[in-house]
């Protein structure tokens, strides 16, 4: 396609400056399909003094300037056509209308997010004021962990990772929607995650929390999680016409509220004797879970039961991975049953397997202080 600028004669010794487009694109103003875009620029055919040349010298610098950004709107064929009216709608409602979408414990996360975008521009951002230097300036700001919230504490690393994810999703569903030309959220670079630690329970820590009293909804919910790896989105909306089969090949069919993929997951008998009594079809297993309330009894369970660790409920999915690895369960079975798309998300519980593995090895000590002396001998 080629963009060439042209001049068309207007009243008083004047040239109108118009874009001579070919083949012809939807107009910028109105979105019918045009050749010829008006810049309501003009300038003298026969300038008389240095004003008016000063004017034609200016105005043909602005006129080549916009030529030359609608020949690489053209030829990155950003030349669909969005309203003004779309444009300079505010996209922190679009983002707020993407959290309310979310349900419970992904909802929370996406509320702290939106908190801290607003935090760094504002109530309103018009679509047209988003651009890369935009998304690098928001990033950088997540990176030095500002402080909101009741108890102004740091975000950490990884939490900076999440919210910006969001921001990213919400970039990628505006493009789809129209409202942006560019695909932003696929160009932009994310936060990089820093690698962390993932807090698990061994064996025997989980058989005392078992064993240890508990909100019974929250002690059945948290170990049927660490027994299974279904994070607390999928727990809480388990339904039980999503329970299928009988003793010794049972099985979930549901589908994943993080990804919405369809997954066959195979459980032990114990997971079905935790989920109770069986209710109606169409009612979920834990109707009354609330993730406020569930944070609040784990960590008074925990501590009852002598761990002396930080364990929120999705440590329980983490419990899951490394106890599975650590029994001799190879990394692909066990990546599929997390619902993992990618193996090297999974790769990270090997790690913390090896490591045990290697914790291990040191444990069984022998003093050979006589053995080298008789060697030496």
């Amino acid at each position: 396609m080629k963009v060439k600028l042209r001049r068309k004669p207007i009243s008083k010794g004047r040239m109108s400056l118009y874009l001579d487009i070919y083949p012809p694109v939807p107009h910028p103003a109105t979105g019918k399909i045009t050749r010829y875009q008006f810049l309501e620029l003009f300038i003298y055919k026969r300038p008389q003094n240095e004003l008016e040349k000063r004017h034609n010298k200016e105005t043909l610098e602005l006129a080549t300037h916009i030529t030359a950004n609608k020949q690489l709107d053209v030829q990155n064929k950003r030349y669909a056509y969005i309203p003004d009216s779309m444009l300079d709608k505010n996209f922190i409602d679009f983002f707020e209308s993407l959290r309310d979408e979310r349900k419970e414990s992904n909802h929370e996360v996406w509320k702290n997010a939106i908190m801290y975008f607003k935090d760094f521009t504002g109530e309103f951002l018009s679509f047209r004021q988003i651009n890369e230097t935009f998304c690098e300036e928001y990033a950088d700001y997540l990176k030095k962990r500002p402080a909101l919230g009741n108890y102004k504490k740091p975000i950490s690393r990884n939490t900076a990772v999440s919210y910006f994810r969001k921001f990213k999703f919400a970039l990628k569903q505006a493009f789809k929607k129209k409202y942006l030309y560019e695909n932003i959220g696929e160009i932009i670079d994310g936060i990089k995650e820093l690698e962390t630690f993932r807090e698990f329970l061994f064996q025997d820590e989980l058989q005392n929390l078992a064993d240890t009293s508990c909100v019974d909804d929250v002690r059945r919910a948290s170990l049927v999680s660490a027994l299974t790896g279904l994070r607390y989105s999928d727990v809480s909306t388990l339904y039980w016409s999503e329970i299928r089969g009988g003793p010794g090949n049972y099985y979930i069919q549901f589908r994943q509220e993080k990804t919405r993929a369809a997954e066959h997951l195979p459980v032990a008998d114990v997971v079905i004797e935790l989920l109770g009594e069986p209710g109606e079809w169409e009612e979920r297993v834990f109707s009354d879970l609330n993730y406020s309330r569930v944070r609040y009894c784990l960590d008074d369970w925990v501590k009852r039961a002598g761990i002396k660790k930080h364990i929120t409920f999705h440590c329980f999915r983490h419990t899951f991975a490394t106890l599975q690895l650590a029994a001799g369960t190879d990394i692909l079975t066990v990546s599929k049953m997390l619902g993992h798309k990618r193996l090297e998300t999974t790769l990270i519980y090997v790690k913390i397997v090896d490591k045990l593995k290697k914790d291990a090895a040191q444990r069984v000590r022998l003093d050979i202080t006589k053995l080298k002396i008789n060697m030496a001998a």
